[in-house]
């Protein structure tokens, strides 16, 4: 007999295919992708993380009654450990693992409960940023764990995270299941920063559907159980598979690939509901949307830019092209002085890294690749050292351009990455000495000298694979020389730089790390040589 479906409070957030897979029997035996170890990374540094809160909050309540369960117990013993505790109404409950809800399908634990009118409240211990500026966050001071306490905070705003609230909803669900709920229909989580705790209403309707927190949940929990059940039983799939973003990180993406591209599923070049409605519409290939005319008026209501580039990258996919063209002729906006800039950053902790590689006309200060960095693990005040100096050196070079006569550009590959650490080292650090006014970078940022190449990239191309400059470079004819180059590498290769996890720094991984940065910057400036040079080689749109 096969066991019973119980789902976790991911499972309502998760692709519902997914879902499917995860409940299968047939699918028990296929091989999965091998765990990302950044993904694990992250694990790792959201317990310690989550440990960290933890003693916070107790050497903040004195007096209070803490029962903390230990995560490294068989899962029966922690939830029988949390029934106790609830039973014998303790003030705080760390590490709660809930006994299952069986009759409503659902298992889960929260970081924390909270004893409250009537029952318990879910607190949530996230490793992200759960605020922007802005005003109308609900809030306590951080160790403040009454949401009696709680007001509207005229500084803070809700950073949209619905994984947090469909997590509160589900706990509601089994904390009501076991007669344990709360009078109150709210949640708290408390962020990477730790310094308030967000209290969400779960009753109150501030979803973009008007929907409640709790009647979103309900809708999608009973959509995804009868799913499961469907796929426990062998019945007919309630969800085909279907390239989601999600697909990038799912351990099950190389199995839902293999069924897409035999399909040759038209959600291979167009994602999301676009490409269920062009299904609906009975285009469900990428053969059938290529053999559309890009002139005609789409099938269906169409959300994702113009609609002859979704048949040009479906032409483009069938031919095997990485890129094609969307204009006749591709420009880029050139300069006598050019510098191609790159920033490395550690998550949310900071930026240790602004790399540079100068060309063009001679101004006196020497050309090439330079770093200008921090090798103190972040958070770190001598960030703000590393910044002002990439800073006035930046300055520097741009002053003596205009004392030449001369024109100026930087370039970076996505400046929403540079322009949110530029900003933020000036908002973190304004006091340090020759740090610039808020109001330089934004007239910097704002002006023609900051050239963002990504965004003349998807001006004049179409990407069948992506626009990542690791998928774009390439086709310019730029290699990297580490073949485990990326984002997520470097993240791990840093640790090791610093020494983060306790042993003697790597100096060979800072070296690591510096070559990637400088292959970095010398792809940006590769993919603007090959754009001003050869690019009109990549062919037409119209063409295909």
């Amino acid at each position: 007999m096969e066991p019973e479906v119980l789902l976790e409070a991911g499972a309502v957030s998760r692709c519902r295919r997914r879902v499917h897979l995860e409940h299968d029997p047939a699918m028990r035996e296929v091989p999965l992708a091998p765990p990302d170890p950044s993904a694990e990374q992250r694990i790792a540094d959201a317990a310690a993380h989550r440990a960290e809160i933890r003693d916070r909050l107790i050497a903040a309540t004195p007096g209070a009654s803490w029962v903390v369960v230990d995560r490294e117990l068989p899962p029966p013993e922690r939830a029988a450990a949390t029934q106790q505790a609830m039973a014998q109404g303790a003030d705080y409950i760390w590490g709660a693992l809930l006994p299952a809800d069986r009759a409503g399908h659902r298992r889960g634990g929260s970081e924390l409960l909270v004893r409250a009118e009537g029952g318990y409240l879910p607190v949530l211990v996230v490793r992200h940023r759960i605020t922007d500026p802005g005003a109308g966050a609900v809030t306590t001071p951080p160790h403040d764990l009454d949401p009696r306490h709680a007001i509207p905070d005229p500084a803070r705003r809700v950073r949209s995270h619905p994984r947090d609230q469909m997590r509160l909803a589900h706990l509601r669900r089994m904390l009501e299941a076991h007669g344990m709920a709360a009078d109150r229909l709210v949640g708290g989580v408390i962020g990477l920063d730790a310094d308030v705790v967000l209290w969400h209403d779960l009753s109150a309707a501030t979803w973009p559907n008007g929907r409640t927190a709790l009647t979103e949940y309900d809708t999608r929990f009973a959509d995804r159980l009868a799913i499961a059940e469907a796929a426990r039983s062998g019945g007919p799939a309630l969800a085909e598979p279907s390239r989601v973003l999600e697909c990038r990180t799912c351990p099950w993406w190389p199995t839902c690939e293999v069924e897409l591209t035999a399909m040759r599923d038209v959600s291979l070049v167009v994602r999301g509901e676009d490409a269920m409605e062009l299904r609906r519409a009975g285009v469900s290939t990428v053969d059938k949307l290529a053999a559309l005319d890009p002139d005609d008026e789409p099938p269906i209501i169409w959300t994702s830019g113009p609609f002859a580039d979704a048949v040009a990258l479906a032409r483009a996919w069938l031919a095997d092209l990485t890129m094609v063209r969307r204009v006749r002729e591709v420009e880029v906006a050139r300069a006598d002085v050019e510098v191609d800039i790159d920033m490395e950053s550690f998550g949310e902790s900071g930026a240790y890294l602004w790399g540079c590689l100068l060309s063009g006309a001679d101004i006196g200060v020497e050309q090439g690749y330079r770093a200008f960095v921090t090798w103190q693990p972040l958070p770190t005040g001598d960030e703000a050292r590393s910044f002002t100096e990439f800073w006035t050196w930046l300055r520097d070079v741009r002053e003596r351009t205009r004392a030449a006569g001369l024109t100026f550009r930087a370039y970076c590959y996505n400046a929403m990455a540079e322009n949110r650490w530029l900003f933020g080292s000036v908002e973190r650090f304004g006091d340090y000495p020759g740090m610039p006014a808020k109001t330089e970078v934004q007239s910097f940022v704002d002006s023609d000298e900051w050239v963002d190449l990504f965004r003349s990239v998807s001006d004049q191309f179409l990407c069948s694979r992506g626009k990542g400059l690791k998928v774009v470079a390439p086709v310019a004819g730029f290699t990297w020389r580490d073949p485990e180059a990326g984002g997520e590498a470097s993240m791990r290769w840093y640790r090791q730089a610093v020494g983060m996890d306790g042993g003697e720094p790597d100096l060979t991984q800072r070296e690591r790390l510096l070559r990637y940065n400088e292959d970095d910057v010398r792809a940006t400036h590769a993919l603007r040589e090959w754009m001003t040079t050869t690019a009109n080689g990549i062919p037409f749109m119209g063409d295909l």
